[in-house]
């Protein structure tokens, strides 16, 4: 009772159907069926899904789609060979879509594909694992991949499989395997340098561009290049360009030989055997043009060493160059630039270039319509007229500058940075530079100025400090907004870029009014900021700060409290004070217009004739009480003449006119008339030290220092004027800032020498060299003293320096 009876339904049946005819017509159908465990179905399924995916894209993605690819995977490993092969030849047909390549890096199948390499198996299954390779390797994962399951031996193998498919798609995994440095060497190392040369000699032109695209990879590395130098890589490369049937073979076949020319050990080795001369040849011979043009770019390359150089300028390869500059191809032209460009590094090929009319030539390419051959053509230019007078003259004869010039005005960066350098090369030929500043160089160079691109900053600030020498451009320069634009490159941080701008600025320096320009600019408080910086400064930025102080004598005083005997006070020359550390100096128009404040006066020089004085009539009307020299009655009396003599100002004119100092003026007139004529040097300092006394208030006795009014005196000249700015002559109560500066100035007036020293709490002094003693009993002079001269207390005495009486009258 209690035994169990076993269900008809399961008993396991002995018997089988008879073959059954499958019918599949819905692909989800067929996917199912490669999961089934009948080997014929399984085979059947595999070749529908491989006639399905072969139609289209859109196929193989419906399948990807549908979940074909992970059976696929699978079976490539079945028992069954007839199996393995049909799972293989679908997989390899699928693989072929950019999608189906994603989604299979998901499957570890890469070592499966390799297996399958073996010889135990047919050629159909090397051909299609080896399109799933060709296909997969594509990605730097999956060439890993391949690298790490040693799939590289197995395909270098490969390339000797009679069929061509099996070739094509091996070579292709390993063109793209090869981009790799780790598999370049690899390849070396395997021994597939003379398998791929035997590929060149295939019948199939897609397998002879393959392998000679794994060749330009490959011979990158020294040592490839030196195996494929002795299996006669060279010569079989030069027989194929000799020949014409395999032209679209030629432009690869040049770029490996290009490599092959690289290294100088390999170049002297080939040109040894002739085959520098061969390639010379070929570029010569009417050719494809993009053949020729490749050619020439291999020589280019070549050209990068200047042992290489050498050679080339042996084989008289300039001359072919110079014929190749004249052809119609603009490619051509534009690489035989290119060519030029690098043998010019050469000076032995500069000069030949030069004597077989290359130059004229390349200036010629300059009105090109091609943007491209023009850049190519500026750089020639600019590397043929490095340091090389007589190419930079052959270009000016040519009429290359003025081309030049217009070319700065262009778009390319290339072109006008090249522009730039080859005009700063000829600018240091006076002739030359002359004719460039008048086709308008300095406006075409302010544009260049405002570049984002640090090469073009670095060629228009060197061609700039070329040029600037002459004070006319620097005048067009301020005229056309180019100073300002060269200021504000000294806030780059490129260090070329600085340096250049500096070597400009210290340039354009060269005289006070583009000086005080530039300081009105920010440049001084720029270059203060440079310089006080460990990474910034440099010899440059320092040299271009103090001509800057030198040219401009007002803010060099300002800022350093020191006048040398070679610093010449001028007209316009003022004394704003010490100034404050970061603050920028203002310019003697910006303080006149300033309303009047409580602070310092500013002190100006003016001398001048014939200016137009800028104070209403009102300031001039009375003179100060405390003025009671007749000199300076006579001083003021001249003064007041003037102003009736000039013509009123027109209501349009809005210029700002420094105010006439009449009264400087007759001290000047005296002072040549009264001092210059005595023959004693130290008389001269003497008398000059007594007038100037005179005119500033006389002689103060040190103890009543504290009761001489000069405070309000110079209050109620500001009052008088209206303006913090007060002529220097018009004071007649100075104390050591006012007397030693006024010292100064007349001093500059007659030729004579001394310094303007600012000290503190409004002490000023002078200090001036003489030779003071008898010679010496063997004939040789006395030795030079410094001396303070004394303008305050006993006007005329000379202090010698470093006494106690000068540092009593340095200090308080």
């Amino acid at each position: 009772m209690g035994k169990k009876v076993k269900k008809e339904s399961e008993t396991p049946c002995k018997e089988t159907f008879e073959p059954l005819p499958v019918e599949g017509k819905n692909p989800a159908t067929v996917v199912l069926l490669l999961s089934s465990p009948e080997e014929d179905i399984l085979v059947k399924a595999c070749e529908a899904i491989h006639t399905f995916a072969e139609k289209g894209d859109e196929n193989k993605v419906s399948l990807l789609g549908l979940g074909a690819l992970e059976p696929l995977c699978q079976l490539i490993t079945h028992n069954n060979k007839l199996v393995r092969r049909t799972a293989l030849i679908a997989l390899g047909i699928m693989t072929t879509n950019s999608d189906v390549k994603s989604a299979l890096k998901k499957f570890d199948v890469i070592p499966s594909i390799i297996n399958k390499l073996s010889l135990e198996e047919d050629v159909v299954v090397h051909e299609f694992a080896t399109l799933c390779l060709a296909s997969l390797s594509v990605d730097f994962v999956c060439k890993v991949q391949i690298f790490d399951s040693k799939g590289l031996p197995t395909l270098i193998q490969l390339l000797s499989s009679p069929d061509p498919d099996v070739k094509k798609n091996s070579l292709e995994t390993i063109f793209n395997m090869v981009q790799d440095y780790q598999s370049r060497q690899a390849v070396h190392e395997l021994g597939g340098i003379p398998q791929l040369l035997e590929l060149l000699k295939s019948d199939f032109p897609v397998i002879q561009h393959l392998a000679l695209k794994t060749l330009q990879n490959v011979t990158t590395d020294k040592d490839t290049r030196n195996t494929f130098r002795e299996e006669q890589g060279f010569e079989k490369l030069m027989d194929i360009l000799s020949n014409t049937d395999f032209s679209d073979l030629h432009i690869e076949a040049l770029q490996v030989v290009s490599n092959c020319l690289s290294d100088s050990e390999s170049f002297q080795l080939i040109h040894q055997g002739g085959g520098l001369a061969r390639l010379t040849e070929f570029i010569l011979t009417p050719n494809i043009t993009e053949i020729q043009s490749s050619a020439v770019k291999c020589i280019a390359r070549v050209a990068q060493s200047a042992e290489n150089c050498k050679l080339l300028h042996e084989q008289n390869v300039e001359k072919v160059l110079v014929e190749l500059l004249s052809v119609s191809d603009v490619s051509v032209k534009t690489a035989s630039c290119q060519a030029v460009s690098e043998m010019s590094f050469h000076l032995a090929c500069k000069d030949h270039f030069r004597d077989l009319g290359g130059i004229p030539a390349i200036v010629q390419l300059l009105k090109n319509e091609s943007s491209v051959l023009r850049e190519a053509a500026t750089q020639a230019l600019s590397n043929l007229t490095h340091r090389n007078k007589l190419n930079a003259f052959a270009v000016y004869e040519a009429g290359g500058h003025e081309i030049l010039v217009q070319q700065l005005y262009g778009s390319c960066a290339g072109t006008v940075a090249n522009s730039a350098a080859t005009l700063g090369n000829m600018a240091g030929q006076g002739v030359i530079r002359c004719s460039i500043l008048s086709h308008g160089a300095m406006q075409a160079l302010v544009e260049p100025l405002k570049s984002t691109n640090a090469q073009v900053l670095v060629n228009t600030t060197q061609c700039l400090a070329m040029l600037a020498c002459d004070t006319e451009a620097r005048v067009e320069l301020q005229s056309a907004g180019g100073l300002q634009q060269l200021v504000n490159l000294l806030r780059s941080y490129h260090k070329e870029v600085l340096h250049n701008a500096c070597l400009a600025i210290n340039v354009c320096a060269s005289d006070e009014p583009t000086a005080v320009e530039m300081c009105k600019f920010g440049a001084l408080e720029m270059l203060q900021e440079i310089n006080q910086s460990v990474k910034r400064r440099s010899s440059v930025s320092k040299l271009a700060m103090t001509s800057l102080l030198n040219s401009n004598s007002s803010v060099k005083y300002s800022l350093t409290g020191l006048l040398s005997s070679t610093d010449i006070i001028s007209d316009g020359f003022y004394d704003a004070g010490k100034a404050r550390g970061g603050q920028r100096i203002l310019t003697l128009e910006e303080l006149s217009k300033q309303p009047v404040n409580q602070h310092r006066p500013t002190i100006f020089v003016n001398t001048a004739a014939k200016e137009t004085v800028d104070v209403p009539d009102e300031r001039q009307n009375s003179q100060s009480e405390t003025d009671t020299s007749s000199k300076r009655d006579r001083r003021t009396s001249r003064k007041k003449k003037q102003k009736d003599e000039t013509p009123p100002e027109s209501p349009t004119e809005k210029q700002w006119k420094m105010m006439a100092d009449v009264s400087l003026q007759l001290l000047v007139k005296e002072v040549k008339e009264s001092i210059l004529p005595l023959n004693d040097e130290q008389e001269q300092y003497a008398a000059l030290a007594r007038l100037v006394s005179e005119a500033m208030g006389g002689a103060v006795e040190m103890e009543k220092l504290h009761e001489f009014p000069w405070v309000l005196h110079l209050s109620e000249l500001k009052f008088q004027f209206q303006s913090n700015v007060v002529p220097i002559g018009m004071i007649s109560r100075g104390i050591y800032c006012h007397r030693a500066l006024l010292f100064k100035c007349l001093v500059d007036c007659i030729g004579l020498s001394c310094t303007l020293v600012r000290g503190e709490y409004n002490r000023a002094w002078n200090e001036v060299l003489l030779f003071k003693g008898n010679p010496s009993s063997n004939g040789s002079s006395s030795q030079p003293c410094h001396y303070i001269v004394d303008l305050m207390h006993r006007p005329g005495s000379l202090l010698k320096a470093n006494t106690p009486a000068a540092a009593q009258y340095q200090t308080i």
